[in-house]
């Protein structure tokens, strides 16, 4: 798969862009873990060209986490387009719009999946986004606003038309947010299309190899995009690319070696911010990997790990997972 120049191999797995979790630290992690392409958290073009401190911060990328590419998000046509050049500037490898955040926040002031119910302006800003840098720009959306309003095949033309090179497909309307199945019957029907030519990836609900080859296999995407299936579980991405090249299981590893994982995220998470707010970021993490599923009597642990406000205590708590298994089994 080809987005513009930059080749990504046949059926590469991506790492979506997901808003205080895809940070510079987890990108790294999750290219370390064989993804082929990550993506910055979303970037408000408002804030950028106001020049708001926090949100230039997000445009740092490194050279070992290439190809990359920045998402930005808004409403306004200027805007966008001056934002984007600022996104230039930074020297990602891609530039994608958001078109499918669907949180109150943004959505519901126009950006991001709000835009779903206002395709002209959609269009406008894809034009001019386009015209505005000189690096291949790219498009993630949703199905439609809703139910009623599944408008992706169409909507999939039209952005192609505004000369966007691939688009990204959250398998969900906008009204369903984060909850029921991802509906990747309308994401093949896009690949499908004898009139698309840029590359689709599909996303939603990709949590283990065995799905993501069924995605390739069933729908024909060029690419498959993983987001929640990878918070708390960045190796998702070597277990997905074993299987694909050999289509056998990537053999499990020892409990210790992925308790390490989780704590040297912990510890570029601090590193990166500070020791409150790392281990405020790194909860999320912590509550969604599967790591800890299954261990019987688990629920204080996990409270008191979720409550530990030094680095010191958090690894104390960890590091007694283990014993508690060994006391388990």
């Amino acid at each position: 798969m080809k987005i513009g120049s930059i080749d990504l191999g046949k059926q590469p797995v991506l790492l979506a862009p997901m808003e205080d979790v895809t940070d510079i630290s987890f990108r790294l992690m999750c290219k370390r873990f064989g993804a082929d392409m990550v993506y910055t958290e979303f970037v408000s073009s408002d804030a950028l060209i106001r020049h708001v401190n926090k949100t230039q911060q997000k445009l740092t990328v490194s050279e070992d986490e290439r190809p990359v590419a920045i998402q930005i998000y808004g409403r306004e046509v200027d805007a966008m387009a001056e934002a984007a050049r600022i996104c230039e500037a930074a020297r990602p490898d891609i530039l994608d719009i958001n078109f499918g955040c669907p949180v109150k926040r943004v959505a519901g002031k126009g950006a991001g999946a709000g835009m779903l119910r206002n395709i002209p302006l959609m269009l406008e800003i894809t034009r001019e986004v386009v015209k505005a840098v000189n690096i291949p720009v790219t498009v993630k959306t949703r199905l439609g606003w809703d139910m009623n309003d599944l408008v992706i095949v169409d909507l999939a033309e039209q952005l192609q038309d505004c000369g966007i090179a691939a688009l990204s497909i959250h398998g969900r309307t906008r009204s369903q947010m984060y909850t029921g199945e991802a509906d990747w019957t309308l994401i093949g029907a896009v690949k499908n299309n004898p009139r698309m030519h840029i590359p689709i990836i599909g996303n939603g609900d990709v949590t283990s190899a065995e799905r993501c080859r069924e995605c390739f296999d069933r729908y024909g995407v060029d690419g498959v995009m993983i987001g929640r299936g990878s918070i708390g579980r960045p190796w998702i991405f070597e277990e997905i690319k074993h299987f694909l090249t050999t289509g056998e299981a990537l053999p499990g590893r020892e409990f210790q070696w992925y308790l390490d994982i989780l704590k040297q995220q912990v510890v570029q998470s601090v590193e990166r911010l500070d020791e409150r707010r790392g281990i405020l970021h790194i909860r999320r993490h912590l509550a969604a990997t599967p790591l800890f599923k299954g261990i019987p009597d688990f629920k204080s642990t996990r409270i008191a790990m979720l409550r530990a406000e030094t680095v010191e205590q958090l690894f104390d708590i960890m590091d007694n997972i283990p014993h508690l298994l060994k006391l388990k089994g």
